[in-house]
């Protein structure tokens, strides 16, 4: 029996355990299928990880589920990513295999073949060249019991950094639970869901690139029930819900602000009581929002405030929020909050400062392959921030007021305006450019451009819309551009990003939430 299984076929060998659109698995049906996943990948030939590079589905699921009982660490890759995009995380992380479904295979390839000796797996794609069909790759393997004696691999994410070049970091020992060998890994991933109690089945809406959604990854390790959706459709996510009773699932602000556009009849079609633990990440949730989805679901909400790189530093419930609106929440072990001034002076309760964490295991957070971005982190060892203002009030509850760097966060996706930046300025037309983050309703923040034309150059919105998406994921590409004379850099050469967003902002805050 494979790790996941093992429990549940003891007692519930019949059901439901995984489920998409398309399918669903009971144990008994998923146990040989991950047999043969997790196998194939003990047979792969010394690949140090593989990348999972594909929208969701339950083979996605799958892949991500056989490397964590194979000892093997997965790359999770934004499926919006072009070939040039692909190509550096795959150099970079070392994959050896790359996962990929229908909507991302030509992309796979491409990279692959500019990278070299990569093999491509893929589910539900036409035989091609190049590519192992992912029925073929999982039949040539053994149904056996796979060994549990290999130490467990944590996932390999990657976050861009100021310069727009994403970074490798592992999933932190917050949330990805170690242990001796696989076997231990996934014992203690049983232990941690039992003191929460009964959240199965899980609801997996955001993409599984995500460190939030992927959580659900491990839950289905630890015997609960997943439910995956492919893309995130309001109406679809209500049904799911009622259909599977879900007790729990991982958002982010802009799912909740499309659950809200619905119609009110259709919002009440639905019965959405078997919620008992809706965690939200990503972005801050504007506040009208966030009190008319506790009205709706119930103070189930539990907002969870950190980063990729270092976990969950902070938590709040929804009983505790709508005492103290817009508060992220105390900080969590193993994590101490300080509030430093410009001179590097501590702050007290209710003055504004960066925030800094102190990682009492003396971790900090650590970046693949960059010890420079790693030391930049820290104020000292183990004390990292992650690039936000803000204070604590008297009893330890945390509130954002500003953003240290240029960062965009729009949908609960981080964007650099860097990588952004690099792109325009190599477009003939443009002499200089300022990108930064404006208002947008549904997504917290948008990506807006400000341009300065070379002399007598010519070109529109349209025209350096198409040259971004030639070079980057649509989802990085300016969603307005503005065409100004100046973009006010000082005699170095600086620019006060904070200074360009003032106008597009309707209070003193300048960043979405």
């Amino acid at each position: 029996m494979s790790l996941a299984a093992s429990e549940t076929l003891k007692t519930s060998p019949d059901t439901v355990a995984l489920a998409d659109e398309r399918q669903s698995f009971t144990w008994t049906a998923l146990d040989p299928v991950l047999n043969r996943a997790t196998n194939a990948l003990l047979a792969r030939d010394g690949t140090a990880r593989i990348a999972v590079f594909a929208q969701n589905s339950a083979e996605t699921v799958i892949a991500y589920l056989a490397a964590l009982q194979a000892g093997v660490a997965s790359v999770p890759v934004n499926f919006h990513l072009t070939v040039e995009e692909l190509v550096h995380i795959l150099r970079d992380s070392g994959a050896g295999i790359v996962f990929a479904g229908p909507e991302t295979v030509e992309v796979a390839l491409a990279a692959a073949a500019a990278v070299g000796g990569l093999k491509v797996v893929a589910w539900r794609t036409a035989a091609k060249d190049g590519v192992t069909a992912w029925a073929d790759w999982l039949a040539e393997a053994s149904a056996a019991e796979p060994p549990t004696d290999m130490p467990p691999k944590a996932h390999l994410h990657y976050t861009s950094g100021t310069t727009g070049t994403p970074k490798g970091v592992e999933t932190p020992p917050t949330m990805f639970l170690g242990g001796a060998d696989v076997a231990e890994f996934v014992q203690r991933l049983r232990a941690a869901r039992a003191l929460l109690g009964d959240r199965s089945p899980v609801l997996a809406v955001g993409p599984l690139y995500h460190t939030g959604p992927l959580s659900a990854v491990r839950q289905l390790a630890a015997g609960a029930s997943v439910v995956v959706v492919s893309r995130f459709d309001p109406e679809a996510v209500l049904r799911a819900i009622e259909t599977h009773r879900v007790k729990s699932t991982v958002m982010v602000p802009t799912h909740f602000q499309r659950l809200l556009s619905l119609p009110e009849d259709v919002r009440r079609r639905y019965d959405v009581s078997s919620l008992v633990a809706v965690s939200h990440t990503g972005a801050a949730c504007p506040r009208d929002v966030k009190e008319k989805m506790i009205t709706w679901f119930g103070p189930v909400l539990i907002e969870a405030y950190g980063a990729t790189e270092s976990g969950t530093t902070n938590s709040i419930t929804s009983a505790e929020w709508l005492e103290r609106p817009g508060s992220v929440g105390k900080t969590l072990a193993p994590f101490e909050l300080l509030v430093i001034g410009e001179n590097g002076e501590a702050r007290g309760p209710g003055e504004i400062g960066q925030l800094y964490f102190r990682d009492t295991n003396g971790r900090g957070i650590v970046y693949h392959n960059d010890a420079e971005k790693t030391r930049a982190a820290h104020l000292r060892p183990g004390v990292f921030t992650l690039g936000e203002i803000g204070y604590a009030d008297a009893e330890g509850y945390v509130f954002i007021t500003d953003r240290v760097s240029d960062m965009i966060v729009s949908g609960g996706v981080n964007i650099y305006p860097a990588e952004v930046e690099a792109v325009l300025l190599d477009h003939p037309a443009v002499a200089d450019v300022a990108v930064i983050g404006a208002p947008n309703t549904e997504m917290g923040e948008e990506v807006k451009a400000l341009v300065v034309l070379r002399p007598a150059a010519v070109a529109n919105a349209g025209e350096l819309e198409a040259f971004c998406r030639q070079k980057l994921a649509g989802y990085k590409c300016p969603r307005s551009f503005e065409f100004v004379a100046d973009i006010g850099r000082n005699a170095m050469g600086k620019i006060n990003k904070r200074q360009l967003r003032r106008p597009y902002w309707p209070s003193e805050r300048t960043i979405g939430g």
